[in-house]
């Protein structure tokens, strides 16, 4: 049995938020290029990114939003309430992610709107390396279900 995420009324403006980790490897980078077609080689081409200001390969900007996305769900906390995923702003990518780098997801709600049948919650949310540094930023956006909503 499936269990169910958090409903609007569960979310607290205030609360934080803390996922598992995870480490970023090269299979990853190589399945994010083959999905999206972004073979950069400051991804890819382990020679050319030993010549950039990095000096090494980075994972892209977009597959630490994923793997942040991911760790979210893992939580379960949007698992069969989610409506939508309504979107992202101020989005940054403030560090470079590096093959081996082991990543967290951290949030706080900072606002909830209800919008009728569902609600809005807004998050500041983050990954941090294992070092604890600050590698990604955003205020994520997301419709959940409220309690005994259909649908």
């Amino acid at each position: 049995m499936m269990r169910e995420g958090w409903y609007f009324e569960d979310y607290e403006v205030g609360r934080e938020i803390k996922s598992s980790s995870r480490t970023v490897t090269e299979a990853d980078i190589v399945n994010f290029a083959g999905i999206t077609g972004d073979w950069n080689p400051i991804h890819t081409d382990e020679e050319f990114a030993k010549k950039s200001v990095f000096g090494r390969r980075v994972a892209h900007g977009t597959l630490t939003f994923a793997i942040m996305t991911g760790l979210f769900a893992r939580l379960g906390i949007i698992e069969r309430t989610i409506v939508a995923f309504y979107g992202v702003d101020r989005l940054r990518f403030v560090r470079p992610v590096f093959i081996g780098d082991t990543l967290t997801a951290v949030a706080r709600i900072v606002d909830k709107e209800d919008r009728g049948n569902a609600g809005m919650i807004v998050m500041e949310a983050s990954v941090v390396n294992q070092r604890g540094e600050v590698v990604l930023t955003g205020t994520v956006r997301f419709l959940v279900k409220k309690r005994g909503e259909v649908g």
